[in-house]
């Protein structure tokens, strides 16, 4: 596995479309590129984030024989990352299909239109049912060029990379606004599985993408306002793995939050009170058994279904998750690259099945879903059903 470093030239990174989709580093997006099988599969990453809780987002690209490239789930087309694209056209061909592989997603969505107008030549393919608010706009006024884009087809056998790559689209799930939905992609010469969000495996070590701005995960491994930022890897690590609490569950059970009226009586003492530290305003009050929390959430590294999705979506619809579940391990891959969190993932189809062994009747009594740290999760859920924005949470039947 070779990784090319990211730029560090500000203009090379900048992504002036930010305002689209608010979110950290905003303006500038560093591509850190890598290669998971030789000559034939590639991840892109780079981060984004909210109050510096920063998680990677990924594209993956694959080689198609004879020359030609695919790629799943663009990121934004800054200037590094399409001169690293183009480094890869030089030596296997130009980029020919690109894969808009969610419905939901706007972190995934809004960069499809700019990458596709990068490479005029490549077809665009969209998973079926999307949809946008706060109004529902046909795909050209998303941005999407009309010439040269088409839903993927649910026999996908038919589309003209089939001899290399199949597709597994999981029906919508209805959720209020909208539906969740989202393509996998089975890349059979490197035997590489392709999901977006259905599936993670969160690591224990910050990501080498987050650490190339290491302050989010500095920031977060404070324990209080007064604490200094000290760059070392213990800090990045208990940094990171905060982050991915509050990326997963939102508000562990782990956390406290202190008052308006604590927050700006302590800044005061705060050794650093520049915008970027946040004037010295820290609201985060971890208890001392944090780190167990994280421990349950990380398994290990294993892949497993994240716990909004969990409480909050795939309930919504079992029946269809569990068979395009079924549907996907039966492809033989060796490795999964998912378009958040660690990736590549060595892992084969019976341990991606058992990941949604969840849905099964009586799942929930063995299930950590019952833990104090998804409270918050499940008064969310509690809350859409009573309002009737989301329908209620089902299971399978016995013998499904």
């Amino acid at each position: 596995m070779t990784v090319a470093p990211a730029s560090s030239r500000s203009h090379d990174t900048a992504w002036p479309f930010w305002p689209l989709v608010p979110l950290y580093p905003y303006g500038q997006r560093p591509t850190l590129r890598t290669e998971v099988v030789k000559d034939t599969v590639w991840t892109f990453d780079q981060f984004q984030g909210i109050f510096y809780v920063v998680v990677p987002i990924r594209m993956t690209v694959v080689r198609l024989d004879p020359r030609g490239l695919l790629v799943y789930s663009p990121v934004a087309p800054t200037a590094e990352c399409v001169r690293l694209l183009r480094e890869l056209e030089d030596r296997h061909g130009p980029v020919r299909h690109i894969i808009l592989s969610t419905v939901t997603g706007i972190e995934h969505k809004v960069f499809v239109g700019p990458f596709a107008r990068r490479f005029p030549q490549a077809q665009v393919y969209v998973t079926p049912n999307q949809w946008s608010f706060p109004l529902n706009l046909p795909l050209p006024w998303l941005g999407l060029p009309a010439d040269r884009t088409q839903l993927l087809p649910q026999d996908c056998s038919r589309l003209p990379f089939a001899d290399q790559v199949d597709c597994a689209i999981l029906p919508p799930i209805p959720l209020g606004l909208g539906p969740f939905g989202e393509t996998a992609c089975f890349h059979r010469p490197s035997r590489t599985l392709m999901v977006t969000d259905a599936l993670v495996s969160i690591p224990a070590e910050p990501p080498a993408i987050v650490q190339l701005n290491p302050f989010p995960l500095l920031f977060h491994a404070k324990d209080s306002p007064t604490d200094a930022i000290v760059d070392t890897p213990e800090n990045r690590r208990k940094g990171w793995q905060r982050i991915a609490l509050f990326a997963f569950y939102f508000r562990p059970s782990s956390l406290e939050v202190a008052t308006t009226g604590e927050m700006f009586r302590e800044a005061k003492q705060a050794p650093d009170r520049s915008r970027q530290n946040y004037f010295g305003l820290y609201p985060f009050r971890w208890q001392a058994n944090w780190p167990a929390s994280f421990n349950a959430l990380h398994n290990q590294g294993k892949l497993s279904v994240a716990p909004i999705l969990k409480t909050l979506i795939f309930n919504r619809g079992p029946r269809e998750v569990m068979d395009w579940a079924k549907q996907i391990t039966t492809w033989q891959f060796e490795r999964v690259i998912p378009a958040h969190m660690d990736a590549p993932i060595a892992a084969n189809p019976q341990e991606v099945l058992a990941a949604f062994d969840f849905l099964r009747p009586g799942a929930a009594l063995h299930s950590p879903m019952g833990d104090a740290d998804t409270q918050l999760l499940r008064d969310i859920d509690a809350g859409l059903t009573q309002r009737g924005i989301s329908r209620p949470s089902q299971v399978l039947q016995t013998g499904d």
